[in-house]
C-alpha cells in the first residue's frame, strides 16, 4: 500500500519535448527549476493526486537480454545511487523520450522529472523518481487593467487538475527492475508511454496474481457456469470465490475448488479451463500464493451481482451473505406462461 501525503520534493526538472518525426525541438533546461512556497504544493498535488486515486498495479523494467541494458533502468540507479545528479540525468531522460516520439499522433509537450523523498510504500518511507508529461493545453483568460479598461487577454496553459501521463520509480526491488506505478490519461498512444519509452510489464507480486486469478475466476464463471447452470449460480459462484478470497491471507488451490465449486461436475471444466486460459492471466504454475486484501476489495467493486431479466425486473444479490440466495431464491419453469420464474422468500419489506 502506498502513501503520498507525506511526499517531499526535493528537485524539479522541466523540458520540453517535441514531436521528432514531425520536426519539432527538444528543449533543455540548463539548470533545476525552483519553485516557491505557493507554486511547489500545487505541483506536488498534481504529479501525485493521479496515483492516490488509481488502482495499485505495478509495473518493473524489462529488457529482452539483461536490465544493464535497459536506459531508463539504469538512469533510475544512477540517480538513487547520486540524487544531486538528477538534473544530468533529466537531460538524458528527456532525449530518450523525444527519441520515442515517432508517431505523427503524439503531442508535444513538457516533461517534469521530480525527486521525491519520504514516501511510504508498504509502511517503509523510500525515495522515488517521477516522470511526467503535461499535453494537452487548455485556454483561459487573462485580464489586464488600462486606465479605465479592464481587458481579456486569451491564452494556453496546463491545467493543473489533470495530469496526462506520469510514472513514480521507487527505490525498491532495483534487481527485478524497480517497482513502478504509470497513469496515463491519453489512450491514443499508450504503447509509446509503457512499452517504447518506459519499457515496463507487469510487477508479479501478491497483488498481481490475486488480480489476475480472480480475472480468471470471473471469465470462468461467465463462460462455463452460466451456460451449465443459470446466472444464480454464476452469480453464488463469483460470490463464493470472492468471500474466499477476503477470509483467507494465504491462497491455495486446491481448498479453493474444495470451498467455492458447488457442483462436483464443474471442478473438471474448472481445471480444463485454467489449462487453456491460465496463459493469457499468467497464472500457469499458480496454485499457492499470498493475498492482498486491497486487490480482492478492487475486484468485489468491480463484480455485478445483479441478474438482469428481460422483463425490466432486476435482482441484487448480496455479495456479503452468499446463504441468503441458497435459501431464499429459487428458479422455476411455468408451464402455463412458458416462462421462467424467481421465487424470492422473506418476513417482511426492508426500508431504505
Amino acid at each position: 500500500m502506498i502513501n503520498l501525503y507525506g511526499a517531499h520534493i526535493t528537485s524539479i526538472s522541466i523540458h520540453r519535448v517535441g514531436n521528432k518525426i514531425n520536426n519539432e525541438p527538444i528543449f533543455l533546461s540548463n539548470d533545476s527549476f525552483h519553485g516557491d512556497d505557493e507554486l511547489t504544493p500545487l505541483l506536488k498535488e498534481y504529479f501525485l493526486k493521479p496515483f492516490r486515486e488509481k488502482e495499485e498495479n505495478y509495473f518493473q523494467f524489462i529488457h529482452e537480454a539483461d536490465l544493464e541494458f535497459h536506459e531508463l533502468h539504469g538512469l533510475s540507479s544512477k540517480i538513487f545511487e547520486t540524487p544531486s545528479t538528477i538534473h544530468e540525468q533529466s537531460k538524458t531522460i528527456a532525449t530518450h523520450l523525444y527519441d520515442q516520439s515517432l508517431h505523427p499522433h503524439i503531442k508535444p509537450g513538457e516533461l517534469y522529472v521530480v525527486y521525491f523523498e519520504n514516501i511510504q510504500l508498504n509502511n517503509e518511507k523510500v525515495d522515488a523518481i517521477g516522470i511526467f508529461k503535461s499535453e494537452i493545453k487548455q485556454e483561459f483568460l487573462q485580464f489586464s487593467e488600462n486606465e479605465n479598461q479592464l481587458k481579456a487577454h486569451l491564452q494556453q496553459g496546463v491545467n493543473l487538475n489533470k495530469l496526462d501521463k506520469g510514472c513514480l520509480i521507487f527505490n525498491v526491488n532495483k534487481e527485478e527492475g524497480y517497482k513502478i506505478l504509470s497513469v496515463d490519461s491519453n489512450r491514443y498512444d499508450a504503447r509509446y508511454w509503457l512499452e517504447s519509452f518506459l519499457g515496463v510489464d507487469a510487477f508479479e507480486d501478491e497483488n498481481f496474481y490475486t488480480k489476475k486469478y480472480l480475472k480468471f475466476c470471473q471469465n470462468f464463471a461467465k463462460d462455463v457456469v452460466l451456460p451449465a447452470e443459470d446466472k444464480k449460480e454464476e452469480v453464488l459462484f463469483m460470490n463464493r470465490a470472492v468471500n474466499h478470497f477476503a477470509k483467507n491471507n494465504e491462497f491455495e488451490e486446491s481448498l479453493f475448488i474444495n470451498e467455492v465449486i458447488d457442483n462436483p461436475d464443474l471442478i473438471p471444466e474448472f481445471k480444463h479451463y485454467k489449462t487453456e486460459q491460465a496463459p493469457k492471466y499468467k497464472i500457469e504454475d499458480l496454485t499457492e500464493f499470498p493475498i492482498a486484501n486491497t486487490a480482492v476489495t478492487a475486484a468485489r467493486k468491480k463484480i455485478k451481482n445483479v441478474i438482469n431479466l428481460d422483463t425490466n425486473i432486476q435482482i441484487k444479490l448480496d455479495f456479503i451473505n452468499t446463504e441468503s440466495a441458497d435459501k431464499f431464491v429459487e428458479k422455476g419453469w411455468d408451464d402455463e406462461k412458458q416462462m421462467y420464474y424467481y421465487l424470492v422468500y422473506f418476513n417482511k419489506e426492508q426500508k431504505v
